[in-house]
């Protein structure tokens, strides 16, 4: 479980000074879905800049020229692929004909050696479950709706991924992982994170005044463009294969109601291991996860008392 955030600050109402310290801010409130690694992404003299460490947030110095308008931003619990290997930590750079890309996950996947083998995609040293989505794209040798609909459709698992391009435009993936946007129209600006309550307390520790947000709504299957002068554009995949996440617990008391696939998958083990080393960085001993499910309390429910305190 990481944390996405970013912003876009196509009004320029804001020095290059301020941005870095609103995102500072966004990042340490970040950290309570990851410290393993912290990684930011912008366009700067026509070429994406990656500034990524091993590093938790409160530990990052953020520096943002003035002409930077968009920055998307990445802090990291590891899953798979060792955070201290830099390469293994977000975002990542991709590559497509006439331009590069950024590329930031939220969540876990779980068919990325399948896809691997099977789409005959290059090896690399990146060890993380993430990374084949880059190549997914890079595979369809673009970045627009058409290749970011064939990754969704094509990687399963849990996710929400964020895409920024040589064009200044800022692609939102939402699949079944959460991500809050606001938007302050008069400003100029967009602010986001994975949820509501980390971007409501980073708002409210920023020393500037932003006024009232509107919220821009997200829904799973979402593809949202935000182009460089703050326009949206949407359009949406297919996303069936993400319904069955939606599983009660305990398993033995529901698997009659989810298709095969969905009865205790890698998937479902995956996310559960997610949960209980969540709970062991938090504070919690890893068996309460358990303890939890056996209460009747739902995995999601579970991982909102883990981040925010309550249920």
């Amino acid at each position: 479980m990481c944390c996405l955030f970013g912003i876009i600050d196509y009004g320029r109402s804001f020095s290059g000074k301020q941005k870095a310290k609103m995102l500072s801010v966004l990042a340490k409130e970040c950290e309570v879905r990851g410290t393993d690694a912290t990684g930011i992404a912008y366009l700067y003299n026509n070429g994406i800049q990656v500034y990524k460490r091993p590093w938790p947030a409160r530990r990052m110095r953020f520096r943002i020229p003035n002409e930077v308008s968009v920055v998307m931003g990445h802090t990291r619990m590891t899953t798979q692929g060792s955070a201290k290997k830099n390469q293994n930590n977000h975002p990542w750079l991709g590559h497509v004909p006439g331009g590069e890309f950024a590329l930031a996950h939220n969540g876990v996947l779980y068919n990325d050696t399948i896809l691997r083998r099977t789409c005959q995609l290059p090896k690399t040293n990146v060890e993380t479950d993430s990374y084949v989505a880059v190549q997914l794209i890079e595979k369809k040798k673009a970045l627009d709706f058409s290749s970011l609909r064939y990754m969704a459709e094509t990687v399963e698992g849990s996710f929400c991924f964020t895409v920024l391009d040589e064009k200044k435009q800022l692609w939102l993936v939402k699949g079944d992982n959460p991500l809050c946007l606001y938007h302050y129209p008069k400003l100029g600006l967009y602010l986001y994170a994975s949820t509501e309550e980390i971007l409501t307390r980073a708002i409210s520790k920023m020393s500037v005044a932003l006024g009232k947000p509107e919220k821009v709504d997200l829904s799973m299957g979402d593809i949202l463009k935000i182009d460089w002068e703050g326009q949206q554009e949407r359009e949406h995949f297919n996303s069936a294969h993400l319904r069955y996440r939606d599983f009660c617990v305990p398993w033995t008391s529901c698997w009659g109601r989810f298709p095969a696939r969905a009865r205790k998958s890698d998937f479902e083990e995956a996310y559960l291991q997610e949960l209980r080393t969540t709970a062991q960085c938090l504070g919690y001993e890893e068996e309460l996860v358990d303890v939890w499910l056996q209460d009747g309390f739902t995995t999601d429910e579970i991982e909102e008392f883990l981040y925010c305190g309550e249920v």
